[in-house]
């Protein structure tokens, strides 16, 4: 990591990470919030900033397998890590099978919560492949949705389970 004093004495950064399979270097202030840098750096704008205090999961994001709140995670704190965005999990134009689900089932509504589930949902199933769906109430607790009343996403992720279990 490097750094130096831009104008406005704020000290800038370069630090490297890996997201969705592809290093990445930026250059930015070491306290910015891991949402700014991947939104506005990097124009990966599947996260949202629902409310900015990590109380809703719209922004999360996979980080060294974990699921976080990117509003929360200063930059700095990305360095060389692994993260992987709502954009990562599709295979090109081909969506993986959390996200046909959530277009399926109606899971899927204002679409400020959608990235966040999703990928609440697929570390979930990466722990659980067959879970309950008192546990995927359970994994899916951390994320707030104000359109679907929940039902349709808990019953997109149990199809995405039976889809997965079919394949």
């Amino acid at each position: 990591m490097t750094t130096n004093i831009s104008s406005g004495g704020r000290a800038k950064c370069e630090l490297s990470f890996t997201v969705n399979g592809e290093r990445r270097t930026v250059r930015v202030h070491p306290m910015e919030r891991l949402l700014d840098v991947l939104r506005q750096e990097l124009a990966l704008t599947g996260a949202k900033e629902g409310c900015a205090e990590g109380e809703c999961g719209s922004c999360s994001v996979l980080m060294d397998g974990a699921l976080v709140n990117s509003c929360l995670v200063p930059i700095l704190q990305a360095k060389s890590a692994n993260i992987v965005t709502i954009e990562g999990l599709a295979a090109g134009a081909q969506l993986n099978c959390l996200q046909e689900a959530f277009l399926d089932f109606g899971g899927a509504q204002c679409g400020i919560c959608t990235p966040g589930m999703i990928l609440a949902a697929s570390h979930l199933l990466q722990r659980n492949p067959q879970p309950t769906i008192g546990d995927i109430r359970e994994g899916l607790s951390g994320n707030l949705c104000r359109c679907t009343g929940y039902v349709q996403i808990f019953d997109a992720v149990a199809k995405a389970v039976q889809f997965k279990a079919r394949t």
